[in-house]
């Protein structure tokens, strides 16, 4: 029995947890896998009820259970998920980006994964105003953490068994300590991992070629904030960022959310996608299977995996791509497929 702590966040949060609740209930009823779910509060609504957009509570209850699953918060994101992702050393940020049929895509067969350093850079907030007129932010990058998050990829590299490459990306020409600590230690780190390819980039390069030439990635390391604008550019190559999912990995624990915001503007109308949350479901199961060596959780991830699949081949699709789907009905005719 696993038990999922579920973080319901703000806007259409609510709404795709429980596309969430119900594909677990679903796994419940047909599978060996058994979850329990502990819905909590976190994000703008129980920041205005309480002062505290992350209750001691909620993240008592997240270091007890099994994994993570979270919903998308609204402005106080980075006192939510920056935060947890410091407090529980979640180091990997891993956003596979991957084409679906019938998509609006830009490209088509995109398949990569983008790993990102979690826990530093200037994500970090150490930010200060100088005077009035001028402000100032600090920006970490440490060895441990880049040889960390550099091991982390090659070995997603291997396990992909698709190019066996590492692109790691960076802007060394300019922040020559900062990012050449950065890609001198992934390119350490990939000399002790037999048949990869290692290969560095600048991001800016990078990111036309996410656009050009996506099918040339198979796995891209970077640091926190360009990892952060880059997988969002990727994601909306492949079709839509309501696509998207991502997980935050730590040694100890791991969260899994989707890559998009709150989106307020669509909130209670019922038409929000929630394939991004199915697919953040898919690599908590992932997750789960390799830490706790269960392979029915390895085909259950799949098995939800390919009825995603199924349902948008069929044109079965919400409004944001295309579609004419509630996220009620999107829901349940990927249910009825499992």
């Amino acid at each position: 029995m696993y038990n999922i702590s579920l973080i319901t966040g703000d806007g259409i949060g609510p709404e795709i947890s429980e596309s969430a609740i119900s594909i677990l209930e679903t796994i419940n009823d047909r599978f060996m896998l058994k979850f329990t779910i502990d819905k909590l509060e976190a994000g703008d609504r129980v920041l205005n009820k309480t002062g505290h957009a992350l209750p001691t509570e909620t993240i008592s209850s997240i270091k007890k259970s099994t994994a993570c699953l979270k919903a998308p918060v609204g402005e106080s994101a980075s006192d939510v998920i920056v935060f947890l992702r410091q407090k529980l050393n979640l180091y990997a940020n891993v956003r596979p980006i991957k084409s679906y049929p019938n998509m609006s895509a830009l490209k088509n067969n995109v398949d990569f994964v983008i790993v990102r350093e979690n826990t530093e850079d200037l994500y970090m907030g150490n930010e200060f105003y100088i005077n009035d007129d001028a402000a100032i932010a600090i920006r970490l990058v440490s060895k441990i953490a880049s040889k960390k998050i550099a091991t982390y990829a090659c070995n997603i590299a291997k396990s992909r068994n698709i190019l066996n490459k590492v692109t790691c990306v960076h802007k060394s020409n300019v922040m020559r300590k900062t990012d050449g600590l950065f890609v001198k230690t992934c390119e350490e780190i990939s000399r002790s991992h037999n048949n990869i390819k290692f290969e560095s980039m600048y991001v800016d390069a990078c990111a036309m070629n996410i656009i050009r030439n996506p099918e040339k990635f198979d796995v891209i390391v970077t640091t926190n904030m360009f990892g952060d604008i880059l997988s969002d550019e990727a994601a909306q190559i492949s079709g839509s960022l309501g696509i998207a999912p991502s997980a935050n990995i730590g040694d100890k624990y791991a969260l899994f959310e989707p890559i998009h915001g709150a989106a307020f503007d669509i909130a209670g109308k019922k038409i929000a996608n929630p394939v991004s949350i199915m697919l953040s479901t898919k690599m908590m199961l992932d997750w789960i299977s390799t830490k706790y060596d269960d392979r029915e959780a390895v085909f259950v991830a799949q098995r939800l995996e390919n009825v995603i699949y199924e349902t948008v081949q069929k044109n079965i699709k919400t409004k944001d791509i295309g579609g004419n789907y509630t996220t009620v009905e999107f829901t349940k005719e990927v249910i009825n497929r499992i």
